[in-house]
């Protein structure tokens, strides 16, 4: 076997192993900002509750404006929390007009 042929294995057996390096940190960042985003909206949400003018409860695009957050990101952070309540309002056909989210202590 040459020299040429082992640098090669080695740096073949270097590259798997900072692939699976990168690939670790990648998927704990990625849990990192979903944890965060939802400690954020439920943040929020307790706060709005906490102002006792209503019963907190924020539309979608209310959160997008003040979490800067996409709608998308959003949703996942809700219904990812067990301290967020779904409640939806209806129109006067009884159909969903609105999607509002409210803090529940669990």
């Amino acid at each position: 076997m040459s020299c040429f042929e082992w640098l090669l294995g080695v740096g073949g057996n270097i590259a798997a192993v900072l692939t699976g390096i990168v690939a670790v940190w990648a998927y704990g960042f990625y849990q990192w900002e979903r944890c965060s985003r939802r400690k954020a909206l439920e943040n929020h949400l307790k706060a709005e509750k906490e102002k006792a003018k209503d019963r907190g409860q924020r539309a979608v695009l209310h959160l997008v404006a003040h979490l800067n957050m996409s709608q998308d990101n959003v949703l996942d952070a809700a219904f990812n929390s067990k301290k967020v309540k779904c409640v939806s309002a209806s129109d006067n056909k009884d159909r969903v007009a609105l999607i509002l989210f409210e803090y529940t202590d669990g």
